[in-house]
């Protein structure tokens, strides 16, 4: 039986209807669109599949979409931009830190909420 829930996702709001065991990365990749998130090990272990939930690193793999309810999800595509990339998605550019690119957009979220010591 599926259920409705309202998530709020890159600024925009969504209206979905999912079964209750749904992961988030199947609602945002498969229902939403957002193709940046990635399906690695779906086992909470690669984050490739890694998204800011209240500004907070979360696996959606391991998240329930329904656990998502009154969150800011954040994907790689809704990194605010003054140009064409994030500041942080230019140094991973310009130091060829980009490798082959699957898992980039889960480093890029972890990275980005990790504050210098």
């Amino acid at each position: 039986m599926k259920q409705r829930i309202q998530l709020k996702v890159n600024g925009g709001n969504y209206e979905i209807f999912v079964e209750h065991w749904k992961t988030l990365l199947y609602v945002l990749r498969d229902e939403i669109g957002f193709t940046g998130v990635k399906s690695g090990c779906e086992e909470g272990e690669c984050g490739a599949c890694t998204v800011l939930a209240d500004g907070k690193p979360v696996n959606s793999c391991l998240m329930l979409a329904p656990q998502a309810q009154g969150k800011e999800i954040t994907t790689i595509e809704g990194l605010p931009v003054e140009e064409d990339l994030h500041p942080l998605q230019q140094a991973f550019v310009d130091h060829f830190a980009i490798q082959c690119g699957f898992c980039i957009p889960g480093m890029i979220l972890s990275a980005l909420h990790q504050k210098p010591s």
